[in-house]
């Protein structure tokens, strides 16, 4: 079963990304271009040119895993620039992304944190 739990990072692959590749293409794409490790506990994301398909892979214990996603309407809102190589995000960002929505919600709830008044 997939667990999602000890995911310690959300790299996005900056630009497009050939769908084509598979599992050890997309990983060495990680490791050679990216300078990553892909059996880190991360999840390592790629979009096409026409922003409506992604991959998602994830190293789980012996094995890899590769989701992928295909939107039958709409893009996703990905970042354009290749320069940047990768994007590092949170786990309710990645949400937001695979909704349709925005990297960045400018209407979205700031974490509170607990402060104890003395």
């Amino acid at each position: 079963m997939l667990s999602l739990a000890g995911i310690e990072h959300v790299y996005l692959a900056c630009g497009a990304t050939d769908m084509r590749k598979s599992i050890d293409g997309l990983a060495a794409l990680v490791s050679q271009v990216f300078h990553l490790d892909p059996f880190a506990p991360s999840l390592f994301v790629f979009c096409d040119r026409r922003c409506d398909k992604l991959k998602i892979l994830y190293w789980d214990m012996n094995g890899f895993w590769l989701l992928y996603r295909r939107l039958e309407r709409g893009r996703f809102k990905w970042p354009k620039s290749s320069d940047a190589g990768t994007l590092t995000i949170d786990r309710r960002q990645l949400q937001w992304l695979l909704h349709g929505l925005e990297l960045e919600q400018s209407k979205v709830h700031r974490a509170v944190s607990a402060r104890v008044v003395v």
